[in-house]
């Protein structure tokens, strides 16, 4: 597999995407051909989609000051943590573990980093719609099939600092299921599934970083991928009661 970073300007609401990542692999010189994955940072997503929030327009309620007070993060900050959450497990200094999406992430995905100063970015909306939006308009333009994610980084119990997390999928499978395989002493496997999705959204978010880079898009040549027009992107959700981590905390 080869990986090719894609810098861009400065994105903005209402901006083309499609279009400027486009014009930008033509300018590079780099052939999006059939087969491809093209892999997204959801902050380009989000902003596309105007789904900042002016920070001094919020009123905290007294729960945000309550959990603000708790765990060290601004009311304000907290109050939109809230809006955007499912559910709220907990935290420690500087962060709040929340249900958004079907997925364990911090802070409901709400962010401060990469953004205009004086707001916060939200989590995209609907950001498979969106993977396979982009994907059909790739196809559109120059008919090229692909395969589309949408990458956010988290965190993993017990570890330090952030990988890549697969928010929106569109075009291939994103789960393999190794179940019935032989292992090398020809065992059965019972219970292996590999998450493509994040795998590969962890190999975007090497070259993306998590600072300035302005390397919001990685296009993928040779990806283990199987493209399909019919997936269901949420074959890489569990329910909690499968959940090791999850069934552990009821």
């Amino acid at each position: 597999m080869q990986l090719f970073g894609i810098r861009t300007s400065l994105i903005k609401p209402k901006d083309d995407l499609v279009g400027i990542i486009l014009d930008v692999t033509s300018r590079q010189k780099l052939i999006i051909d059939n087969g491809d994955l093209l892999m997204l940072a959801s902050k380009i997503i989000s902003t596309v989609q105007g789904r900042l929030m002016k920070f001094d327009t919020i009123i905290p309620s007294e729960k945000a000051k309550r959990l603000g007070e708790k765990y060290e993060l601004a009311p304000r900050f907290v109050e939109v943590v809230l809006m955007e959450a499912e559910r709220v497990y907990g935290g420690v200094s500087g962060a709040l573990l929340t249900l958004k999406d079907g997925v364990l992430i911090p802070n409901a995905g709400v962010d401060q980093k990469n953004v205009p100063k004086g707001f916060v970015v939200l989590w995209p909306a609907a950001p498979h719609e969106v993977a396979e939006n982009i994907r059909s308009e790739i196809i559109k333009r120059i008919g090229k099939n692909i395969g589309v994610l949408i990458v956010d980084s988290h965190v993993s119990p017990l570890r330090m600092g952030t990988t890549g997390l697969a928010i929106g999928i569109a075009g291939f499978n994103p789960v393999r299921d190794c179940r019935a395989e032989r292992d090398l002493y020809g065992s059965e496997l019972l219970l292996t599934r590999h998450d493509l999705a994040d795998d590969l959204a962890g190999a975007a978010h090497l070259l993306m970083g998590e600072t300035s880079g302005s390397m919001p898009a990685v296009l993928a040549k040779g990806a283990p991928i199987s493209l399909s027009e019919e997936l269901n992107p949420s074959s890489v959700l569990i329910e909690e009661k499968g959940c090791l981590f999850m069934n552990c905390f009821v």
